[in-house]
């Protein structure tokens, strides 16, 4: 008798080989190019097995030759160092949180329907929206859902994006929608770095599902007159929707007030860390209009009462394919960022409405600051006069490849490459004035 049925052995791996119709397990991998195949015993430069303490020690020797900065990096785009409060760890790591699973019976798991409550009620007030979901899994998702959304509610193939989207958002929305064979339509970016408004008014509305802009956009630029890209989609029923920064709105118009009909983003500056790429949290927001309501994917909680008027918490408006038919699914999303959700509600907490205004404008100033560094020391030019939050976009007087592998020697990270002297720099609350004047007498060293 096996006693171990778990365990494969060779009589069982023959087993499986010919029920599939091959005779030996490299056959599995014939489409693996022949070099890149290992012929020979891998060895990890041991010949016996290390202790845990060895392993700990070796650890630390590959540690120490990863590359240490000085100061927080200044690159963004779409990712953003930022102060994180000690306290959101904390509670993060409490195990009635970072343990408990997707609550598919909500009714035994109310603090975490109550903590993605709050979350759904701190983002609904930031965003002045009316409906947020219980979060996604980043912006670009967000976005894709948010364009899928429009196309079920209108049913038209043509969906309008700015050429200063974020191109990692862009390609995620273009891999959604490759399915349902919808057409991207990109609107020039005119003089002054924001989107050309005029261009809309060439379009056939009558082929438009949707449109979308992003503020501010990837090269930082905060966009303006808004309100005439809603009132367009208003006039010709095409959903209109913004990707925000959340941390921008202690300063602009946020996607309620300009009249938007469906608001994404990511809550990534919410009291997330950087992580090579995630998790974060993607944000979706919609105001009260039932034909958006009721397109909304993911998980949206609800607050009620129980038959003894107490208050009590479940899911709402259930219409991913788990709980509904297939052909009535919004959405195959099968989980939310919880974790990374509850993190952004924490944030939003501790800092409240004037604790958010008075961040933004910290970031601003020393954003503005680093820009007129660079400016006054001649390093270059700024690509466009427009205002801009966060980020700007800086063309040097020499060659950014150098300039940037300089910097990292002096143990500094610059900003994103975007052309050969172009460059994406973002400073936020986290760069000191000594970081900034570091970083400007570094570049003037090299140009």
């Amino acid at each position: 008798m096996d006693n171990h049925p778990w365990l494969p052995n060779i009589s069982r791996i023959q087993d499986m080989l010919r029920e599939i119709g091959v005779e030996e397990i490299d056959e599995l991998f014939q489409d693996v190019p022949e070099d890149l195949i290992l012929r020979r015993e891998l060895k990890v430069g041991y010949d016996s097995p290390l202790s845990e303490e060895e392993i700990r020690w070796r650890l630390g020797q590959v540690a120490e030759r990863n590359l240490k900065l000085k100061y927080p990096p200044f690159l963004g785009a779409g990712a953003y160092p930022h102060s994180i409060p000690s306290v959101i760890k904390f509670i993060l790591s409490r195990s009635e949180f970072y343990t408990a699973y997707t609550p598919y019976q909500p009714e035994v798991n109310q603090g975490l329907l109550q903590a993605l409550f709050e979350y759904q009620s701190l983002m609904a007030e930031l965003l002045e929206m009316d409906v947020v979901n219980s979060s996604h899994y980043d912006w670009g998702g967000s976005l894709a859902e948010a364009v899928l959304m429009a196309h079920r509610i209108n049913g038209r193939r043509k969906v309008v994006v700015p050429e200063s989207i974020n191109p990692l958002h862009e390609q995620v929305l273009r891999t959604w929608i490759s399915g349902k064979e919808l057409e991207v339509v990109k609107v020039p970016t005119g003089k002054d770095g924001k989107v050309d408004l005029d261009f809309l008014s060439s379009l056939n509305p009558d082929e438009i599902s949707s449109v979308y802009v992003q503020q501010p956009n990837f090269f930082g630029v905060v966009e303006t007159e808004l309100e005439y890209v809603t009132e367009w989609a208003r006039k010709n029923n095409v959903v209109s929707i913004v990707g925000v920064s959340p941390l921008s709105l202690g300063l602009i118009k946020s996607p309620g007030e300009l009249g938007f009909d469906i608001a994404v983003g990511d809550g990534q500056e919410l009291g997330i860390p950087l992580n090579f790429g995630g998790p974060y949290s993607g944000i979706l927001a919609t105001r009260m209009d039932m034909k958006l309501v009721r397109q909304m994917p993911g998980r949206i909680v609800g607050m009620t009462q129980d038959v003894n008027g107490k208050r009590g918490f479940t899911l709402i408006l259930q219409t991913r394919e788990q709980f509904a038919r297939r052909e009535k699914a919004t959405s195959n999303i099968t989980t939310n960022e919880a974790l990374m959700a509850l993190a952004n509600a924490v944030y939003l907490s501790l800092l409240g409405r004037n604790g958010i205004k008075e961040l933004a404008i910290e970031i601003y100033k020393r954003s503005h600051y680093a820009l007129k560094r660079m400016e006054d020391e001649e390093l270059g030019t700024r690509k466009w006069e427009s205002d801009f939050f966060e980020e700007f976009t800086f063309v040097f007087r020499s060659d950014y490849d150098r300039i940037h592998s300089e910097l990292l020697k002096r143990g500094i990270h610059g900003g994103l490459k975007l052309g050969p002297r172009e460059a994406l720099f973002c400073v936020t609350e986290v760069h000191t004035k000594r970081a900034i004047d570091d970083l400007v007498n570094a570049i003037k060293e090299v140009v």
